[in-house]
């Protein structure tokens, strides 16, 4: 029997906790019997879990003995890892052990060194936190999962469920994981490189750039088929001051922040109307429906109309209200 430890740390997301445990636990071989043992291990006998509170029955030894860990995420997952953790992952992971983390359970695992050199998810809200405290991580904040083969990291709440299916197709195959995923009422078939979907709001500026007015503009005149000289004269400066300006302030170009500025429009159009695609790419400021298209699925991962279904609730089917929207 395949055991799987989930390392409960004090402050344990809820869900990130139950997730793992629901979805092993739902997996059945064809003759009936169960293929996993879960046990919830932690460095203390009890740990918060927000609402309520969880009491490990095994502690860090036990990790030693299991051939997955799973390493949800903590409320706060900057806070120094607890004595003792980092050495027992450390030292499965040296047996062999796949080791696989949950959200921001991403910044436990990279505390470790694990990750280092690796290629690595975790929510896209917290990507840029993970890869700026560790540069040894190349962080990708667009995937649903990333499997390096002994080292697995996933995005969001129903990202985690994704990962722990594909693991459970890889450990028992299809048919297995099938099962498991219609007990667990989800899909089998997202793969781990689908991209997350993202809001994507503008590059922040600092509080005192002096482009935010210029920012202002180009957000308001998005629809127009602004080029580099038009933003430049109406900012006053030429073309290789304003794009050095842009990248000191934003980290981006002029025409790259525009691209954004209209994809956020355009994701705004297609959860809050019934416009067709090619009436927003109009009002979005894109020159075609075709670039569009090609510019909204480079940057969101998916394409218009995928984005709308994903989106779109049944009471809001056929109107142009405000319709529900939910990360993933």
């Amino acid at each position: 029997m395949h055991t799987v430890a989930v390392l409960a740390l004090d402050h344990v997301i809820p869900f990130d906790l139950s997730a793992p445990i629901d979805t092993f636990n739902w997996a059945r071989l064809p003759d009936g019997r169960t293929p996993y043992r879960v046990r919830v291990c932690s460095p203390a006998e009890e740990v918060s879990a927000g609402p309520f509170t969880v009491r490990a029955p095994y502690g860090l030894d036990a990790l030693a003995e299991a051939d997955t860990i799973i390493l949800p995420g903590t409320a706060d997952p900057t806070v120094p890892l607890p004595p003792g953790v980092a050495e027992a992952v450390c030292e499965a992971a040296a047996n062999g052990t796949r080791i696989a983390s949950i959200c921001v359970g991403a910044f436990i695992f990279a505390a470790t060194g694990l990750l280092d050199g690796q290629r690595a998810t975790t929510h896209w809200i917290a990507a840029a936190d993970l890869a700026a405290l560790y540069p040894k991580v190349t962080v990708d904040p667009n995937v649903l999962y990333v499997d390096n083969g002994q080292f697995l990291t996933s995005a969001g709440a129903a990202a985690a469920m994704d990962m722990c299916l594909h693991m459970i197709r890889m450990d028992y195959g299809s048919a297995v994981a099938a099962h498991a995923a219609r007990m667990s009422v989800v899909p089998l078939e997202r793969e781990g490189g689908q991209a997350q979907f993202i809001v994507h709001t503008q590059p922040p500026a600092p509080a005192d750039a002096t482009l935010e007015p210029l920012l202002s503009w180009m957000e308001e005149n998005a629809e127009r088929d602004l080029t580099l000289d038009d933003i430049a004269a109406h900012a006053g400066t030429s073309s290789r001051t304003l794009n050095r300006r842009f990248r000191e302030q934003t980290g981006t170009t002029p025409l790259q922040w525009l691209h954004r500025a209209r994809v956020r429009r355009a994701q705004y159009l297609l959860e809050n109307t019934d416009h067709a695609v090619e009436r927003i790419a109009h009002q979005a400021g894109f020159g075609s429906p075709t670039a569009f298209r090609d510019r909204f699925k480079r940057v969101v991962g998916i394409s218009p109309q995928a984005y709308r279904r994903a989106f779109r609730t049944r009471e809001s089917a056929g109107t142009d209200g405000v319709m529900a929207t939910q990360m993933s």
